[in-house]
């Protein structure tokens, strides 16, 4: 008798193999348990080098900490020290003290101002405004002005054969021969003082009246033009408020200095200076 094979087809093992993961389906969801992942376990001798690494990892983390710790702490006293350090120059010594400057004035008044009123009268005529007759049409011609009667930096004389304006050019040029003597005063640790302005503008009528007694006095003066004021020398304004003693200074070591601070603006080519003996005063002219 002949056997017949079964033969297995394509849809016999499609079948089969749908049966089966059906069933290992069913049995995941039985005992979910079976699906867990194992690892295998690790040599104790290799969780105890792990931890004594780590530990060591501390240390040398906290080895550092301490280390940045210190470098800041020496940077920062460093920078405090370098701070605490002042380098000596012109205005302070090495311990951060001003340093005094002395006083030397000028070899010669004559020589170091020597600008007659024929070199002062050209600058006079180029920066200035036209000559002023009387005292009515100066009034009218103050737009062209600059009133100086009052300044922290100089101290004006009360006027008689003058009146207190300037061209804005000559009128900075004071400003600043004010500022550049309370500095060095400042330098050479002298009590503080205001020069005087004893003349400014004048008009005609004003050097009519002067020529009559004053032989110095010119019919063309600079002083009309508003270019030029006098300041005298032998005179000064102590400067100090109200109840406080200031030292006693001497007006010749108060002239001294004007003169330095004088002879550095006529190097500078600010002005043109004449020193005048008779009149007790510097005859400058704005350049």
């Amino acid at each position: 008798m002949a056997v017949k094979k079964k033969l297995i087809t394509k849809n016999r093992f499609l079948a089969g193999f749908a049966a089966i993961v059906a069933l290992l389906a069913l049995v995941r969801l039985a005992f979910p348990q079976v699906a867990a992942e194992r690892r295998p376990a690790e040599p104790p001798s290799a969780n105890v080098e792990s931890a004594e690494t780590e530990a060591v990892q501390e240390e040398s983390r906290e080895a550092a900490l301490e280390t940045d710790v210190v470098k800041d702490e020496s940077l920062a006293s460093a920078s405090v020290e370098q701070s605490s350090v002042v380098t000596a120059s012109r205005f302070f010594d090495a311990q951060g003290q001003p340093v005094k400057h002395r006083i030397f004035g000028v070899t010669s008044y004559l020589e170091a101002f020597p600008d007659s009123q024929q070199v002062q009268i050209e600058s006079a005529m180029k920066w200035g405004v036209s000559s002023v007759y009387n005292r009515e049409e100066a009034e009218e011609r103050k737009q062209e002005l600059v009133y100086i009667g009052a300044s922290p930096y100089y101290h004006v004389d009360r006027m008689y054969r003058s009146i207190p304006y300037l061209v804005p050019r000559a009128a900075a040029l004071l400003n600043d021969i004010g500022r550049a003597y309370y500095d060095s005063l400042q330098l050479k640790g002298i009590p503080l003082h205001q020069f005087i302005v004893t003349s400014v503008l004048r008009t005609k009528e004003d050097v009519e009246k002067l020529r009559r007694y004053n032989g110095n006095a010119t019919e063309n003066s600079c002083h009309l033009y508003g270019t030029t004021f006098d300041i005298c020398y032998n005179r000064y304004h102590t400067v100090a408020p109200p109840g406080e003693q200031r030292r006693q200074v001497r007006d010749d070591s108060l002239k001294y200095v004007l003169c330095e601070v004088l002879r550095d603006m006529r190097r500078d080519g600010r002005c043109h200076i004449k020193y005048e003996v008779k009149q007790s005063c510097f005859h400058i002219t704005v350049r």
